[in-house]
């Protein structure tokens, strides 16, 4: 996945090209987050530059939220969303993407931007948090080096959250199926609350080493 976010946006034009955006909905997230990528790109005065952690974030979105579905987060539908996105990559910005901006937004409301406000249930909180953390840290670790600080936070975080989730579902008189649909339930529930980034960062201000909690 690094190897396409490094490539230099393809700007040119190949016709006129309706506004709208791929009837699968794995198409549909992945061309989002291909977008996501030329927005930042074309925002940047240099191409070769690395993206910032939040823009890694708005672009991971998107598959994170083609996993929800039914209340609960389905792992391979994000997988196949990560997947496709380097698939459809020069297809996409070799058009006029920057049409499709405002259909990306209305079909994913959940990545505009705002204040975070975590979940309030225990188990749907530290869940939701550290099975984030997982999954952004695993999709970052080719790059880890160009985001070390932030990643040792939340890596920080998800060992800190072990105990105090164990100790949760283990109140609640979850069995192992039961405790793993609860877990998939917290993930769908917290990815639809910000960007990746500014949750996590919310999630290591309350469940991080410093934080007391």
């Amino acid at each position: 996945m690094r190897a396409w976010l490094l490539l230099p946006l393809v700007l040119a034009s190949c016709g006129r090209r309706e506004a709208e955006l791929p009837a699968d909905p794995i198409e549909r997230a992945a061309t989002c987050g291909v977008i996501a990528a030329a927005e930042a790109r074309r925002a940047s005065a240099d191409v070769e530059a690395k993206l910032t952690l939040e823009q890694q974030g708005r672009i991971l979105h998107y598959a994170l939220l083609a996993g929800v579905e039914g209340g609960s987060f389905d792992k391979t539908r994000s997988a196949a969303v990560v997947n496709a996105m380097p698939l459809l990559g020069e297809k996409v910005t070799q058009g006029k993407w920057d049409r499709l901006i405002p259909r990306c937004e209305a079909a994913f409301p959940a990545t505009k931007t705002g204040d975070v406000d975590l979940p309030s249930d225990p188990l749907d909180a530290q869940a939701g948090c550290q099975d984030l953390a997982a999954f952004f840290t695993t999709a970052l670790r080719a790059s880890e080096a160009d985001y070390i600080d932030r990643i040792r936070v939340y890596d920080q975080m998800r060992r800190d959250l072990d105990p105090k989730l164990g100790a949760t579902i283990r109140a609640r008189g979850l069995t192992q199926k039961q405790g793993e649909a609860a877990r998939d339930k917290a993930l769908a529930t917290i990815v639809q609350r910000g960007s990746p980034v500014a949750v996590l960062d919310a999630c290591a201000k309350r469940f991080g080493a410093e934080s007391g909690g």
